[in-house]
């Protein structure tokens, strides 16, 4: 769906863009919050090679966008730190939000040092009217053979005078998430990875039961999944995250919203049914 961004930008309440995998714009407290943006065809380190956009992803160009207030990156893999977006996204952004580490990149790809702030876990930064939280992800880093865990991944919790998000980057399910619910919960809502798992990485990523579990233990209001949708990264059917969701939630009676790409979410969220949002990926199958 082509998103309304002039309404998006003048609404005062909580507004939640799913941009496709872990891509989310976020209207909070007055504030244009992007998460882990990439616009690139491919989720490489080259454009010629590598995990191919889906065909049926919108091909929303960047500069469709409306400004934004603050980027925020979870780690420094392909699919979620793109250098092609960053680098046009230095003229759009204001501020950056990354774990320790990632200005180390930002810095060689033209971005101002003041123009970045890097936290450790459990470190707060108040910026703009916001409460922006880096918390713990099970989970690891690298770009090249050479520079694994060399920096920082996290999950980050952002938070107005009214509303909390929780954003999971990418990672394992572990206590964290209850931690990060008794300590900042409960959210409005959960951007919570859905997607691009197996059973051999069970600790880098979860499998969809444990991310409903994960939304339960972030006292979590509505969850969004995320991680999904766009590329190939794992061996399982692309609709297979939001089933086997879709079913975990249905015994739990978690509120799970499966949005088109680019649809607008207002929360609190008003539709109603088995999951909010329909099930849309079937005529994709």
């Amino acid at each position: 769906m082509k998103p309304d961004f002039a309404a998006f930008q003048a609404s005062a309440g909580l507004q939640v863009i799913w941009l496709g995998h872990s891509t989310v714009l976020a209207r909070i407290g007055g504030q244009t919050v992007l998460f882990d943006p990439i616009f690139s065809k491919r989720a490489s380190p080259f454009q010629w090679i590598g995990p191919k956009r889906f065909d049926t992803t919108p091909q929303l160009k960047l500069e469709e966008l409306p400004p934004i207030d603050a980027v925020v990156v979870s780690h420094d893999h392909y699919d979620h730190l793109d250098y092609h977006t960053i680098r046009k996204l230095k003229r759009k952004a204001k501020h950056f939000f990354v774990p320790l580490g990632l200005g180390a990149h930002l810095k060689r790809w033209g971005i101002s040092k003041q123009n970045f702030t890097e936290l450790d876990w459990w470190q707060e930064a108040d910026w703009n009217g916001l409460d922006v939280v880096c918390t713990p992800s099970q989970h690891f880093s690298g770009r090249t053979l050479h520079d694994r865990d060399a920096t920082l991944w996290a999950s980050w919790v952002v938070r107005s005078g009214k509303h909390r998000i929780f954003f999971s980057g990418d990672g394992g399910y572990a206590g964290h998430f209850k931690q990060i619910g008794e300590k900042y919960g409960p959210f409005d809502v959960t951007l919570l990875e859905c997607g691009q798992y197996d059973p051999m990485w069970a600790k880098i990523h979860m499998a969809p039961e444990q991310t409903v579990q994960a939304h339960i233990d972030l006292r979590g209001g509505l969850m969004i999944p995320i991680h999904w949708g766009a590329f190939t990264l794992a061996p399982h059917p692309w609709t297979e995250p939001v089933e086997r969701a879709v079913a975990a939630a249905a015994k739990t009676d978690s509120r799970l919203v499966f949005p088109r790409l680019g649809e607008c979410i207002s929360i609190p969220y008003a539709a109603s049914g088995d999951h909010a949002g329909g099930s849309w990926w079937q005529s994709h199958e």
